[in-house]
Formats: structure tokens, sequence, C-alpha cells
């Protein structure tokens, strides 16, 4: 067996602190410790903790002004209790952080940049890791693989690698952490080349619930390795991964509105180019994303489609494989060639916080005659509604498919590699209205009307964007086949006994 060491001088790579090596913690079958302390207060964490911590380190509570910004949510309505806040200044001070809550047996929850929205979260009540300061990225001398720590996000990671003339499977929003989106899979504009955001991460270097430090990669504990990709908020706090890069590209940008009466048009054409290249979508036309959307420039009372194709590449190549959707007739259109860092900046508007009511779905294809449905429904609830109208959408997010469906489904926990598609509802209750209730209920709606148009296949619902609710399952997040959910509970009881990692999409429920 190749040691971690070993691994890491093979790459070429700086071995880190955090590859300490040990055995797994013994199985205690999610008992927790008998022992119990109240009154978490920044006061006492600070006295018993901060001298453990490197320079720099923060630890404060609410009446710090620190505080907003470091426990902001990104949906308001799955909000954590976070009793105090520890920023840690390097990463070896999160093992003393994590040992530190499992010897007083205070709750922990690791936050980056705050974009998970699940229900579960706010069970949480404890002590945030904030690793807002841990932003290293350090490009190896083979130019082939990275260093990325765990507060590395979106645009600055995006920049960073550009200016070197790197690229990196990110999640696709500008203000997104690395480490969220990854650890249930991540969807990127480079998967279509290189996999989803997990498949580059080559080893990882994590905390268990114990405190205990270790490396996992494909030859030091290969099983969490297979968990951690599309389970991992079960089972680990990630302080830094090794992750592959690849040469960066230039890329082209088109973007449409059609209105109603294209529908049917506008979704055939779209099950059509999913299916255009070797039966996938081009492998470098990383995204097409698209609403049914209220747009008041072109209609009051009837929605539109937005919808935008981004290809990396040159703009000739985009527009022969983009021949069919021109040649519908859109009401706006508008090309762009951009660097990828200008691409991923258009993402920024989807980054403020709200109170958000969201369903969601996986699909193998677009059913035509349920997108008729859905704009329906869609119509129909923004008369109704007119305060949510502004901020509801109904988004469907396709991705070039080739480079993560080569990936066997059977080496990672992500269970959802056969999907096409992510559709996605949309809306922003105001605050102080008495709206959630016709909010979720349209919400449902629009889940039902997606999930009936695929009546020979049972519901896929996509980690990172599973919200907890009745409806969802978790066979529809970790898979339908027995043995996915038999293993990751084996593996649970090996690392994680205490079930400590339990407030994002639990497999191990209170």
């Amino acid at each position: 067996m190749v040691s971690p060491k070993s691994f890491i001088v093979a790459y070429g790579l700086t071995l880190l602190p955090a590859l300490v090596s040990s055995s797994p913690v013994v199985p205690r079958y999610f008992q927790r410790n008998l022992f119990t302390r109240d009154n978490i207060t920044s006061t006492t964490v600070t006295t018993e903790l901060g001298p453990q911590l490197s320079n720099g380190s923060l630890i404060f509570g609410p009446d710090s002004s620190l505080y907003a910004n470091a426990t902001e949510r990104w949906n308001l309505f799955d909000t954590p209790d976070a009793q105090v806040v520890v920023q840690p200044a390097a990463e070896s001070d999160i093992a003393k952080i994590v040992k530190y809550c499992d010897d007083n047996s205070f709750e922990f929850l690791v936050r980056n940049r705050g974009h998970g929205t699940t229900n579960s979260l706010s069970a949480f009540s404890g002590i945030e890791i904030d690793v807002e300061l841990l932003q290293g990225i350090t490009i190896q001398p083979d130019n082939q693989t990275a260093i990325f720590q765990a507060g590395t996000y979106g645009q600055p990671l995006v920049k960073t690698l550009w200016d070197a003339g790197f690229v990196t499977p990110t999640g696709s929003a500008a203000c997104v952490g690395l480490m969220g989106p990854a650890l249930g899979g991540g969807h990127s504009f480079y998967e279509g080349l290189y996999g989803m955001v997990m498949d580059s991460m080559i080893h990882y270097n994590v905390v268990l619930a114990n405190g205990t430090e270790i490396g996992v990669n494909a030859t030091s504990h290969p099983d969490l390795l297979w968990a951690l990709k599309g389970a991992g908020h079960n089972f680990a706090v990630v302080t830094s991964v090794v992750k592959k890069i690849f040469p960066r590209d230039y890329w082209h940008t088109h973007t449409y509105t059609w209105t109603q009466d294209k529908l049917e048009t506008v979704f055939e054409a779209l099950n059509t180019f999913a299916k255009s290249a070797n039966g996938t979508t081009p492998p470098r036309m990383g995204s097409n994303y698209g609403s049914i959307i209220m747009n008041p420039n072109i209609s009051t009372t009837e929605a539109v489609m937005e919808w935008g194709f981004n290809y990396a590449g040159p703009a000739d190549e985009a527009e022969k494989l983009l021949a069919p959707f021109n040649a519908i007739g859109a009401v706006a259109e508008a090309t762009a060639d951009i660097s990828y860092p200008d691409l991923f900046a258009t993402t920024a508007g989807s980054c403020p916080s709200g109170r958000r009511a969201i369903s969601s779905v996986m699909t193998l294809e677009y059913n035509v005659t349920a997108e008729r449905a859905l704009y329906e429904n869609y119509v129909k609830n923004v008369a109704e509604y007119p305060t949510i109208a502004p901020t509801a959408y109904l988004y469907h997010e396709g991705y070039a498919t080739a480079g993560y469906q080569a990936i066997p489904s059977k080496s990672t926990a992500y269970s959802q590699r056969q999907e096409n598609h992510i559709m996605v509802h949309f809306s922003e209750v105001p605050e102080g209205s008495d709206l959630l209730k016709p909010a979720l209920a349209w919400a449902k709606e629009s889940w039902d009307i997606w999930d009936a148009g695929q009546p020979t296949r049972k519901p896929r619902t996509y980690i990172n964007y599973a919200q907890g609710h009745h409806y969802e399952t978790l066979e529809s997040v970790y898979g339908y086949e027995p043995w996915r959910l038999n293993k990751l509970r084996s593996l649970k009881a090996i690392y994680d006994p205490q079930n400590r990692f339990r407030f994002f999409v639990p497999i191990i429920k209170d």
C-alpha cells in the first residue's frame, strides 16, 4: 500500500501538516456522550480554546460586529444557531477546535460561504467554525495540481488560477465556496471536459468528529474517499484538498429571450441538443441555463423563456452548434467573447440573501407537455400572488455531460450521474408577509408537475439543492440501490459513530 507521504511525493506535492495518519474511531453506534455543557459563550470559549489557536484566529459571539457577516445565509429560512463563531487562522487549528467541541459535547458546524440550503441546518445550535480566513491556493511545481484550503471560493479562486494560466471545475456561482458543493458532487461549467467539482480532487486533508487528522486518497482510507465524493457533509471537515488544474480557455456566450409561443420548439431543440454529440451535450458547451420568468419589458401578463449558452471555445465553433436555436426566432439576444473570470462574474446576481421557497428535481430529458403545464401554472400563480411574482422563476440547469458521465457511477457516493438536467423552483417571500404557505405550495406544485413528467422513473434530488421537504426521500438523494445507503451507514459507524455530522441532508437522523 502506498503511504500518504509517498503519494504526495509521487505527485511532486508539499507534505501538509494535516496529513497525520490515524486509525478510524471504534464504532459506538451513534450514541451521544452523556456529558454536556450548556450556555456556550464567547468568553468561555476564548478562555478555554483561545490559547490553543494560532495568532490571528478569532472567537466572537452575537454581540460582535463580525457576527452578522460570519453567519450570513443565502436562504434565510435555513438558519443555524451559531452561539459562538470561531475563525481559525491556520489549517491546523481546525482539529483543535473539533477536539475541543468533542471533549465538551458542543455541537459544531463548518461554514464557508453559507450557501447550504436545507432545513436540517436549522436544527444546529453550537459552535460555528467559519473558514473564511483559510483561502490559500498553492499551484504545485508540476503545473497539474494545486492545493486549495477550506475557505477558497468562486470568483477569487477562478481569478487566481486564471492569472496563472489555469482553470479547474468549481461551483457555478461567483460567491459559492469550493468545498461545500464538492462534498455533494458539484456541477460546473467544466464538467463536460473534466467531470464534476469532486472528480478532479485527488487528495483530501480532513478532520474527523473526534479531532483526528487524516489524509484521504485512493490508497489512504479509500472507503472514506468514496463517501466524501457525494455524501461528504456526513463524514468529516475538509481542511484542504489537492485538485487537478487545467489550461485556461476563453468563452463564447449567447443569450436568448423567447416568448411563450416558442416553448415547445425550444424544449424539443434542447432535448435534441442534449444528445447531439455521441449521445451527450457537446463537451465544450459548458452550460445552458434557462428560466421561465416574468420580464415586464416584454409582457406584464405572459412569462418568457430566458436562456444562456456558454461555450469554452471560439464563436464560430459555438454558433455552428447553436444554429437550431438561432433559427427559432428570439425577441432579444446577445453574444459575447469573454475570459472565464468575466463569465463567472455574470453569476454574482444570484448571491444576495433572501427568504426563499425552493423545490428541485433531476431528469433525463425535458418533458415538453410538462413544461407547458409548468408555464400555465406559473402564470396562474403570478397573477394570484403579484408580490411574489418579481422573484419567482422556474430554473433549468443543463451542463455538458460527457466528462462526468464517463466516470463509473459506483466509484463515488454521488448517485445521479445519469441525470442530464436539474430543475429548480425559486421564489422569495417578503419579510413580514403571510405568503410563505402559498409560496411553498407553489413550489410543491412545480415539483409535482416536473415529477409527473417522468412517470416511469422515481424522483431524483441533487443533494446540494435538497430542502428536506417531506416529499424528498433519502433514496432520491443518495440513490435507490439499497447497497448505497447501507454502505454509507456502515462507513458512518466507522468514521462518525456519534453522528456529529448530521446537519446537512443527514443519512442518520436523530
